[in-house]
């Protein structure tokens, strides 16, 4: 079956995301897909989190039904600790900060240490109770990582990362895509449509066909 390339618009913070991320890992390796990382940053800043959500409070409560929700059909209920992160003591995290860590993980080692950061930052959130607005929380998944502390630094810092995290921005637009996780296959324009494991595999085995 042909190789598909499969951009995957996702943002730290979200839960589903989460879920979704684990499942296209395994697919990756069994179709030898090409996932191409997209930072979708839900709230940009405290200012876009009230906007969105109300008080801290009311953001935190809201989402962490989210979260209870995304829990009950996730592969690893066991990694989101919704009463860690309710008795957490600071405001829930906006996504901004996280999506230049992944992208400063990606100029330093490619799609693979932007996946691998994001997954670590994911367990810092929804598994630690970790403030993932916190650059030194940041820097210190990026460590857990294997990336070299001065080059994180460097590379999160550097305007042109910034400048990629819009980038990601105005493909979104311009992909239409208003709801993550969003995976689109290149090859075909075709979204999957997020589900379990199986319902996944079925998608990608339909379109590995088509573009044979």
């Amino acid at each position: 079956m042909a190789t598909l390339t499969i951009d995957f618009f996702h943002d730290v913070v979200c839960c589903w995301c989460f879920n979704i991320s684990s499942r296209m890992r395994s697919l990756a390796r069994e179709f030898d897909l090409d996932i191409r990382h997209r930072s979708f940053v839900l709230q940009a800043s405290r200012k876009e989190m009230a906007a969105r959500w109300g008080t801290p409070a009311e953001a935190r409560e809201t989402i962490l039904g989210h979260w209870s929700v995304c829990r009950d059909v996730s592969d690893r209920p066991d990694l989101i600790d919704v009463e860690a992160m309710r008795l957490a003591r600071f405001d829930y995290p906006h996504g901004f900060e996280a999506a230049l860590a992944c992208k400063a993980a990606e100029a330093i080692g490619g799609q693979a240490a932007h996946w691998d950061l994001f997954d670590r930052i994911q367990l810092a959130h929804l598994a630690e109770a970790r403030d993932i607005a916190d650059r030194q929380v940041l820097a210190e998944a990026a460590r857990d990582i294997g990336l070299d502390a001065a080059a994180f630094v460097r590379a999160i810092a550097d305007p042109a990362t910034a400048q990629a995290v819009e980038a990601d921005r105005q493909a979104a637009r311009l992909l239409q895509v208003r709801s993550i996780p969003a995976l689109i296959i290149r090859d075909t324009g075709a979204r999957l449509v997020n589900g379990p494991v199986e319902h996944l595999r079925a998608q990608l085995r339909a379109a590995a066909h088509l573009v044979a």
